[in-house]
């Protein structure tokens, strides 16, 4: 198999329908790309929040988690969530980053009731989060249903 130098890909926008429908989704699966920079990774079901215009999703395990050294390395993938399929591209967000606390309280709010929530917030998962944004619509035509 062939390694290729990750494509680059122009960040869109999400709409604020999709952003209201993703806020009140527990059903986010990340893919990004293999190596190949074609081929869609295995999907992770992994939380997110979203914060301000954008998603934003964090790795339990931190850093070593595989999807998420995918989705720094490769840069864009796919995303089904909320009933939606869409081509993403995912930004890394600097731990020191002041948005993190914002992050923080996004996901203190939406999984409050969950004994998994604190290891979400710890810095293991805060090292491991990542800005999710539509593909521009130039190259990114909205996929339907999955």
């Amino acid at each position: 198999m062939t390694t290729r130098e990750p494509l680059k890909h122009r960040a869109g926008r999400w709409t604020k329908e999709e952003l209201t429908r993703i806020a009140t989704a527990d059903d986010l699966h990340v893919a990004p790309f293999r190596e190949d920079g074609v081929t869609y990774g295995t999907p992770t079901w992994v939380w997110c929040v979203v914060v301000g215009e954008a998603v934003y999703a964090r790795a339990y395990h931190g850093t070593r988690s595989s999807w998420y050294r995918a989705a720094v390395r490769q840069g864009a993938g796919r995303v089904h969530v909320a009933g939606m399929v869409r081509e993403v591209i995912f930004e890394p967000v600097p731990e020191d980053d002041p948005l993190q606390a914002k992050i923080d309280a996004a996901y203190r709010e939406k999984y409050r009731r969950s004994p998994y929530l604190e290891p979400m917030v710890s810095p293991r998962a805060r090292a491991a989060t990542v800005r999710i944004l539509p593909r521009d619509e130039d190259t990114n035509p909205t996929l339907s249903q999955p």
